[in-house]
């Protein structure tokens, strides 16, 4: 696997020579977390991710916010499917196999990550990305990089996601 492209936030000019950024950020906080598609479980507040595909029914990776315990995301991935999909077993996903082994919970890694809406709502663009949220791999020196630790699902390709990973040079270290 290679690690994805990390992403630096876009800045342009403004008619007084301020620089500002092309995108809004949004930094999460306790009140505002739920209303962008996370749960929360036991004070850590999680969210499926997807792969891209627009067929995608379930999460192909999970991201909890700030950087936590293996084994914290790992319940709180269950969690997170539970209440969300009505379903706990966090091995396969419905209609699987139940006889195909899936041998091991991938390893949560420690990474950043930033929240845009694109365009900044002052400068509308009218691109494919106009007036929607996203989350992109970014430094964490880049401005408005939130600390994440993000779990592949057991069932997804070892693709699907593009989690950073620390064996391919990726700016992630393994959750403890």
């Amino acid at each position: 696997m290679t690690a994805p492209p990390l992403y630096e936030i876009e800045t342009s000019k403004g008619a007084d020579g301020t620089m500002r950024p092309a995108e809004q950020l949004w930094t999460p906080c306790a009140d505002g977390a739920a209303d962008h598609g996370f749960i929360v479980h036991q004070g850590l507040f999680v969210a499926g991710i997807d792969g891209g595909a627009d067929d995608d029914l379930y999460p192909d990776g999970f991201l909890v916010l700030g950087h936590q315990r293996w084994a914290d995301i790992i319940a709180a991935a269950a969690a997170y499917m539970s209440r969300t999909h009505g379903w706990c077993n966090l091995h396969l996903y419905p209609g699987d196999d139940p006889a195909v082994l899936i041998p091991r919970i991938p390893r949560a890694v420690h990474t950043h990550s930033v929240f845009l809406r694109h365009p900044h709502p002052d400068h509308s663009c009218g691109c494919e990305w106009d007036d929607t949220w996203r989350m992109v791999w970014a430094p964490a020196i880049e401005p408005g990089a939130v600390p994440i630790t993000a779990m592949r699902h057991p069932a997804a390709p070892t693709t699907a996601v593009g989690i950073p990973n620390p064996d391919d040079g990726a700016p992630a270290i393994w959750a403890a």
